[in-house]
């Protein structure tokens, strides 16, 4: 996982990602191992986080792990766990999956709703034994907490059996490329060839109970650990022994999520952009269609059925200079149809890629457009997203 309603806000900018600043500055429980790989750090919703390293640029990181395997800090994101009888149904109150048929062991990606049928963050949702495990953004971290905390007390006041409480003892990193799977299962010494994308598990690692997610935000294969905070440096750092892993920064992460098509919360999806305008209309459940139940539920529910809305999220391949955040798309015409929400350079393709907002008509594929970067007009076409071919694990 803005404007003025974006969970933080924009502050000075690093090559191929968006800083964003809350003032006071936190660190991570890895600070100090990134520090000893030479980490170029910068502040992101009020956390120092690693931007590149001193061995690899943010290209090279993104190239990488592509062919091999990469650690991403993403401890700054918020972990909570639903818990009691009624917590399905509570929870199915503010985000859009269906959370009572997923199996145990089972994930999945689904978005929180305001009443106007915005997106307020976009979560993975774990089913655990007994417990729901939540995962979401970091620059939304402390509006997603106040707003379970909130909901859960109206649920209470109502007899409901429901609690919210956040990790607080647990970071949270993301090992991602095709060298992942090995590198994990030769330092957990397991088989992990049967585990499915979208699953979690606790998994032992070296001793250490670990939660471990077959998921991430690269279109790669690869996984999320939640680690005791006290063994994170150690399991960390036995994972960088293996040759084929290094650590990777925001800069990085930034280019492999838009080629592989993933919104950033506040850029490419807020709490004014409906799930059927970002064409995320596959997170809500076959059941969550017929029976309602969330917030917002009559506005998504009725641009679902009548393909409403004005926009629609699309991907771009542009002619030309990189296209940046609020860039204009223009149609062949001239006519001002839409704005950039993401662009950079893709590394995997050598070619300039983009998310945008245009008005329906315009979001067909192949559809010529022009984009106006600096003064300049240049070409782009409507394609398909994702921009690279995603490599989740099947079974």
């Amino acid at each position: 996982m803005a404007t003025v309603s974006r969970c933080a806000l924009q502050a000075t900018r690093a090559p191929g990602v968006r800083l964003m600043s809350t003032g006071a500055s936190r660190q991570t429980a890895l600070y100090d191992l990134h520090k000893k790989y030479g980490a170029k750090f910068g502040p992101f919703a009020g956390w120092d986080m690693p931007l590149v390293y001193a061995d690899q640029g943010a290209l090279d990181s993104h190239l990488h792990t592509r062919k091999h395997s990469s650690i991403f800090d993403v401890s700054h994101m918020l972990q909570t766990r639903v818990t009691g009888k009624d917590r399905h149904r509570f929870l199915e109150h503010l985000v859009v999956g269906d959370l009572k048929e997923l199996p145990i062991g089972g994930s999945t990606l689904s978005l929180f709703t305001n009443e106007n049928g915005g997106i307020e963050d976009d979560t993975i949702i774990t089913q655990q034994d007994g417990s729901l495990y939540v995962v979401s953004n970091a620059g939304c971290a402390d509006k997603d907490l106040a707003h379970l905390l909130k909901h859960a007390k109206i649920f209470q006041d109502q007899g409901a059996d429901v609690e919210v409480s956040k990790i607080e003892d647990h970071s949270l990193i993301a090992l991602q490329g095709p060298s992942s799977q090995k590198a994990l299962e030769q330092l957990a010494g397991i088989d992990l060839s049967q585990m499915p994308f979208m699953t979690g598990k606790v998994v032992d690692i070296k001793g250490v109970p670990c939660h471990v997610a077959r998921s991430g935000y690269t279109g790669e294969d690869g996984f999320e650990l939640s680690i005791p905070t006290n063994e994170v440096v150690a399991i960390t750092g036995s994972l960088l022994e293996n040759p084929e892993v290094k650590l990777a920064g925001l800069g990085a992460r930034d280019s492999l999520r838009l080629e592989a098509g993933l919104c950033l919360y506040g850029s490419d999806i807020d709490s004014t952009t409906t799930p059927m305008e970002a064409n995320l209309v596959w997170t809500v459940g076959k059941r969550r269609r017929a029976e309602g139940g969330f917030l917002g539920d009559s506005i998504i529910l009725d641009q679902i059925a009548k393909k409403g809305g004005l926009r629609r999220r699309v991907g771009l391949l542009i002619e030309g200079a990189p296209a940046r955040a609020h860039a204009k798309v223009l149609s062949a015409e001239g006519e001002e149809v839409g704005e950039i929400t993401s662009g950079v350079p893709a590394p995997s393709l050598g070619k300039n890629i983009a998310m945008a907002y245009v008005k329906k008509g315009f979001n067909k594929k192949d559809t010529a457009l022009k984009v106006k970067v600096r003064n300049r007009i240049q070409d782009a076409k409507v394609v398909k997203m994702p921009f690279v071919p995603a490599h989740y694990h099947k079974v």
